[in-house]
């Protein structure tokens, strides 16, 4: 049975969701249709607007499409009076699992923003293309988000009675 793009759609804004809770942005959440005032598909990011797409459009898209889809983030991220739109595109042969490794587009001019601080004095709109991992990276650098929780709990170890500890002479107490 094939899929519904309303289904792909959801499963890639799904996947996608789920990678930014790890990544300081626990607020992240599906946003639901807006009609003619679509603004994004993510929701939660203050200051940043989310257009995702998956499936086998975005895993074959040509360079066309990919300008189509940035000109929809545009408009979007208007509508959404946020800072700066993102493009995540599922990437053929990376899984829903690995959404941190989806393509993200931003426009040139977005990135520079985020890179200096400060607005370019041209606005140069072609898109670069990086890592999903790396876009948040560079929205977290810039005040994006929020501190990731720990994904590695510290080790404590518990002894069980009559089970003694022996520390060695870097480990003792000064």
């Amino acid at each position: 049975m094939k899929r519904r793009p309303r289904d792909i759609g959801t499963a890639a804004e799904s996947a996608t969701v789920k990678y930014l809770h790890t990544a300081g942005f626990p607020h992240a959440e599906r946003r639901s249709l807006r009609g003619a005032l679509d603004a994004g598909d993510i929701t939660g990011t203050p200051g940043v607007c989310w257009e995702v797409k998956g499936g086998d459009a975005a895993r074959t898209a040509s360079d066309l499409t990919i300008t189509r889809w940035m000109a929809e983030l545009a408009t979007e991220t208007v509508n959404a009076d946020a800072d700066f739109g993102l493009l995540v595109v599922q990437r053929a042969g990376v899984g829903p699992g690995n959404a941190a490794r989806w393509w993200a587009y931003m426009p040139a001019w977005h990135v520079t923003a985020l890179l200096t601080g400060s607005l370019p004095g041209v606005a140069v709109t072609f898109p670069v293309r990086m890592l999903l991992a790396d876009a948040v990276t560079l929205l977290r650098a810039a005040g994006y988000g929020t501190e990731p929780a720990p994904t590695v709990v510290p080790y404590q170890a518990v002894h069980p009675a009559g089970v003694h500890t022996i520390n060695l002479p870097a480990q003792e107490a000064s």
